[in-house]
C-alpha cells in the first residue's frame, strides 16, 4: 500500500479526495467537480495530471497498492524456508492494515468495483492477483514436494491466501466480535505469528494426506 502525500501536491490531494468519493459513491455517481472541490483544486488539474475522470479512477485503483512483483519478492524466493515464505506473504496483507483509513477506503473501492465493474477488476485479476496466486502455488509445490500443481495444491493456495484476505474484507466483523484482536498494541505481530502457524498446519496436513493416500 502506497501512502498519499497530500501536503504540497495537488496530484496527491486529488488522489486522496477521489479515493474517498469513489469508494463511497462509485465511479458513475462521482463528478470531477466534486473531486476538484474536495481536493481544493480545479478541473484543469484533473485533466493535467490524469487526463479525465477515468484516468483518475485508474490511478486511484492501481497506484495506491503495491506492485505484484514487489509482493512476490517477499515470499517467492526459492531459497526461502516455508516459514519465511509465509511470513513474507502475510506481511503483505498486514502492513497495509497499519495505515488505517487509507486501507479501509481502498478495500471499499475494490469491493465497489466488483459490484459496479468498470473493467478494472478483471485487469486486477489478470495482472495482479493471478501472478501472485501462481507464485504462491509454486512455493507450495516446493514445500509439499511435487513438481506440478494439482487441484489440491491450488485449493491449498486459495485457503492459505484467504487467511490474509479475510483480515481486510472481514475487518468490520472482527472489530465487532473481538475488537482486541485488531486494536491491541502488538495486534499485527500476533496476527503474523498466528497466520504463519495456521498456514504451516495446512501445508503439513496436505503433506500428510499425500503420504497416506
Amino acid at each position: 500500500m502506497t501512502e498519499i502525500n497530500t501536503a504540497d501536491s495537488a496530484r496527491g490531494r486529488l488522489l486522496h479526495a477521489a479515493l474517498g468519493l469513489f469508494a463511497h459513491q462509485g465511479f458513475a455517481k462521482t463528478s470531477t467537480r466534486e473531486i476538484a472541490e474536495s481536493a481544493g483544486t480545479n478541473l484543469a488539474a484533473i485533466k493535467y495530471y490524469f487526463g479525465d475522470k477515468a484516468g483518475l479512477y485508474r490511478a486511484v485503483f492501481f497506484e495506491l497498492q503495491s506492485k505484484p512483483e514487489e509482493e512476490i519478492r517477499r515470499y517467492g524466493g526459492e531459497a526461502l524456508s516455508l516459514r519465511d515464505a509465509l511470513r513474507g506473504l502475510y506481511l503483505g496483507f498486514l502492513e497495509p492494515l497499519k495505515q488505517g483509513e487509507l486501507t479501509t477506503l481502498c478495500m471499499k473501492l475494490h469491493m465497489r468495483e466488483m459490484l459496479e465493474p468498470t473493467g478494472l477488476w478483471s485487469e486486477e485479476i489478470e495482472q495482479g492477483i493471478r501472478p501472485m496466486h501462481e507464485a504462491l502455488v509454486r512455493v507450495l509445490c516446493r514445500h509439499v514436494g511435487v513438481t506440478q500443481p494439482d487441484e489440491h495444491i491450488t485449493r491449498l493456495a486459495v485457503c492459505v491466501a484467504a487467511l490474509g484476505v479475510h483480515l481486510h474484507v472481514g475487518r468490520d466483523v472482527t472489530d465487532a466480535l473481538a475488537p482486541a484482536l485488531n486494536n491491541a498494541p502488538d495486534a499485527f505481530d500476533r496476527w503474523l505469528d498466528a497466520l504463519v502457524m495456521y498456514a504451516e498446519a495446512m501445508v503439513a496436513a496436505e503433506v500428510q494426506r499425500r503420504a497416506t493416500g
